[in-house]
């Protein structure tokens, strides 16, 4: 048996972030792999894909409701997985968020998950709160979760190997599939994107880049900022927005969403990056890494695997709301930057290169034959 022939099976190729450079690293490794998704738009689609992705009956109703939203077509996820068309393949790499490991009943040949995490929304109450829209929405999202958390423990005992995207993942696995054998394997990060410049200069600000989107808790980083009266500047955009405007002191600067060039700039002059919400793993500290700046961080989920206290960053202790926003603006307030050594920190961030990703994957596969 072999591994040339590998099926890669996404849950939705609507929008680019992480789980899409995954992918799109994944396809690179097996240049004569087809990517199947449920449903798919152009700027959905990572441009180095050898070949167009292959989607489902429910592309028809996506591409009906304007590709406005995929939302409606959730509850028929895991049906149109069970009953993909991957042909004769010798593995399957599945990319699983919600649904995605319903793939496992479609083939034969063996399937590895590559889970960036459980369907958090489906397991922890507390996540998606506030997210139904009114009581019918809640009830609609408390019924769709019966349905995915029955749908992952039905495939996760046919799971060949289960990869987990960080430690924190790998213990949810645990926790909640039941398996205890989840394989860590760190997500691709472009450290050839973002990387040091010497002549560049720190200035006297800090950094909250990415989606501003409620479970990544960006009110944490602005109030921080504003209780300690220090120099935040926002990249990024998201449905958090307006209530982070008004929670925010004079001294925070929001710049919606800017290039990359103009990111990369932020990145090297910042005195620090902030990550105030629990990531599955967190590709944006990372990147910041990757210019030789260091992370403040929240000590839960990825940012353990990833932010080593003295040497990349610092961590803030978990606790209420208001304790963490006091933690954070007592870190900024006392944070010195030169304490940490740029280049130690980019070498750290090396680790998580994209090749190291592709090895790490040839490695699981290798192990499969």
């Amino acid at each position: 048996m072999t591994t040339d022939r590998v099926a890669i099976v996404h849950e939705r190729l609507t929008e680019i972030a992480g789980s899409e450079h995954v992918i799109e690293q994944l396809a690179l490794q097996w240049p004569e792999s087809q990517v199947y998704a449920a449903v798919a738009r152009a700027q959905g689609i990572p441009k180095d894909l050898p070949r167009p992705p292959k989607t489902t009956i429910l592309n028809t109703g996506y591409k009906a409701l304007g590709e406005r939203s995929y939302a409606p077509l959730l509850p028929l996820m895991p049906t149109a997985f069970r009953h993909l068309k991957l042909g004769d393949i010798d593995a399957a790499i599945v990319s699983h968020h919600a649904f995605a490991t319903q793939a496992v009943f479609a083939t034969d040949a063996p399937v590895v998950a590559y889970v960036h995490s459980p369907a958090r929304w489906a397991w922890d109450p507390a996540l998606r709160a506030g997210e139904g829209g009114g009581k019918a929405g809640a009830a609609i999202l408390t019924a769709l979760s019966a349905v995915a958390r029955k749908c992952e423990i039905a495939a996760a005992p046919k799971l060949r190997t289960v990869v987990a995207n960080s430690s924190a993942v790998a213990d949810r696995i645990s926790n909640w599939w039941g398996r205890d054998d989840a394989v860590v394997v760190h997500p691709p990060v472009d450290t050839e994107g973002f990387t040091p410049d010497a002549s560049v200069e720190r200035e006297d600000f800090f950094l909250l880049a990415g989606r501003l989107v409620p479970y990544k808790r960006p009110d944490i980083a602005v109030k921080a900022a504003a209780a300690a009266n220090i120099k935040l500047v926002v990249a990024g955009d998201g449905r958090a927005m307006s209530a982070c405007r008004e929670l925010a002191g004079p001294n925070t600067t929001f710049l919606g969403r800017v290039s990359h060039e103009d990111l990369l700039g932020l990145h090297r002059r910042a005195r620090g990056l902030l990550m105030p919400g629990v990531e599955d793993f967190g590709i944006v500290p990372v990147e910041t890494m990757a210019t030789g700046t260091p992370v403040i961080a929240l000590g839960e989920g990825g940012a353990l695997d990833t932010v080593v206290p003295g040497v990349s960053g610092q961590l803030v202790a978990s606790g209420s709301d208001d304790e963490v926003v006091d933690g954070f603006a007592s870190a900024m307030s006392s944070f010195d930057p030169s304490a940490f050594d740029r280049n130690e920190i980019r070498a750290w961030a090396e680790g998580f290169s994209r090749a190291n990703f592709r090895a790490r994957m040839q490695g699981v596969l290798d192990d499969i034959v």
